[in-house]
């Protein structure tokens, strides 16, 4: 092949498309790895009783996360290592964890019969959120079409009632 002709056949390189997440955190931040999380979460952590240090060692596990069928194995040392916070703190929280049903621990063995890390099944979690996401989801409808018909022409909104104003807000 001919230098010409092989310039011929080569496509010029394509431009790097940066994705969104590359435009809002960095490029470089994004190549350390990311996580998914659902924002539903996040909106629903005082309905599923997680305090903030509750909240951070499920999203630490759930970090490990990387495949379904994979459940994450972090160990308490490296949890308590990102989290700034001792082992035995770990452990109580995964305790609370698993009495609101979010996670469940499960002993893992090495070959040799000897204690790995513990694994950890979030299917808790998934269900419970799965369980009250109609409940999101309407209320974000409700107030979808609050804000349609404030936009409205001529909206006013409803004067209280007596009833209304004893109410609990």
């Amino acid at each position: 092949m001919t230098e010409q002709n092989q310039s011929e056949t080569e496509s010029p390189p394509k431009k790097q498309r940066r994705s969104a997440n590359a435009d809002k955190w960095g490029g470089k931040v994004m190549e350390q790895g990311f996580c998914m999380i659902p924002s539903l979460l996040l909106r629903a952590q005082r309905r599923l009783h997680l305090n903030p240090s509750q909240l951070a060692v499920l999203l630490q596990i759930i970090d490990h996360w990387w495949d379904a069928a994979r459940k994450p194995y972090p160990s308490k040392k490296e949890l308590s290592s990102r989290l700034g916070i001792s082992e035995r703190q770990v452990q109580r929280y995964i305790t609370d964890l698993e009495n609101e049903g979010l996670l469940r621990r499960q002993e893992r063995y090495g070959d040799h019969g000897g204690r790995q890390t513990n694994m950890y099944d979030l299917q808790g979690l998934v269900d419970k959120l799965a369980e009250i996401e109609p409940e999101f989801r309407e209320a974000r409808e409700l107030a979808r079409k609050s804000r349609k018909a404030a936009a409205s022409p001529g909206w006013r909104p409803k004067k209280k009632t007596g009833a209304d104003k004893d109410a609990p807000s």
